[in-house]
Order: C-alpha cells, then sequence, then structure tokens
C-alpha cells in the first residue's frame, strides 16, 4: 500500500475513558479522533504505534501495551489503517502539541459523524474492541 497509516485506542488504567484528539485540521478539523499517524518506510508496524503514541501524547511503552485490533485496507485510495489498542496501567497526564487531548467517558455514540471523525469507523472500532475485551 502507498499509504500506510495508525490508529491507537487508548484506555484509562480503569478501562472507563477513551483518549481522543480534537482535529485542529483537515481532514476532520473540529472532530473528535484516536491519536495515530503515517507509518515511516519500512516500520514495523507495532513501532510506529509506539512512536506515534509517544510523539503525541506522551505515552510510552512502560505506561501501556498495545494489541494489534485489525487492519482497515482502502484499496480505491491505496490505503491501510492499522489499529490498535490498549490500557494505561497507571494514571498518566498526558500532553501533545499536534491536537488538543481530551478524556471521554468510555460509553458514547461513537458513529456520531457529527462528533467523531472516520465515518463510522471509530463506533466499529470500538465494538470490536469491546468484544474482544469479553473474549479475553
Amino acid at each position: 500500500m502507498k499509504n500506510n497509516v495508525n490508529i491507537i485506542a487508548v484506555l484509562d488504567e480503569n478501562r472507563e475513558k477513551l483518549l481522543v484528539c480534537k482535529r485542529r485540521k483537515e481532514p476532520y478539523k473540529g472532530l473528535l479522533n484516536l491519536v495515530g499517524g503515517k507509518l515511516k518506510p519500512g516500520e514495523d508496524g507495532y513501532a510506529a504505534a509506539y512512536r506515534e503514541l509517544e510523539e503525541e501524547t506522551g505515552i510510552t511503552g512502560d505506561d501501556i501495551t498495545l494489541t494489534h485490533l485489525m487492519d482497515l485496507v482502502y484499496y480505491l485510495e491505496d490505503t491501510k489503517l492499522e489499529v490498535y489498542f490498549g490500557c494505561l496501567n497507571k494514571k498518566l497526564e498526558v500532553h501533545g502539541d499536534e491536537n488538543e487531548l481530551l478524556w471521554i467517558d468510555r460509553q458514547q455514540n461513537y458513529f456520531d459523524e457529527s462528533r467523531f471523525a472516520g465515518e463510522g469507523n471509530i463506533g466499529h472500532i470500538m465494538e470490536r474492541i469491546r468484544k474482544s475485551e469479553h473474549e479475553m
């Protein structure tokens, strides 16, 4: 794929809140999104997810263990979106310069396109996370 990107769903240490960013630029300017970014050429997916997470939030591999949940492939756009999630192992202050970071209650309608980016993808991702937690 020409465009390889990732997004990371981060739950707080109690699994009650989700970390989101409020987009400052297009696409999805003003909407809530998960953190993430572009993979560098030849970069391993996990390495890229941990790198982007630290760059955008200050969260490191010592603070969270990520699970590769799924990939979404958009053939017409030549894009692969790698989806990761994890739960913080302690209370942590997050910080970032790219977008405003917010902790929101986990119980949301993530399919609400007037609030959340991604044409419903965040809703799908959060449902898959919920289901995977029950299976673990």
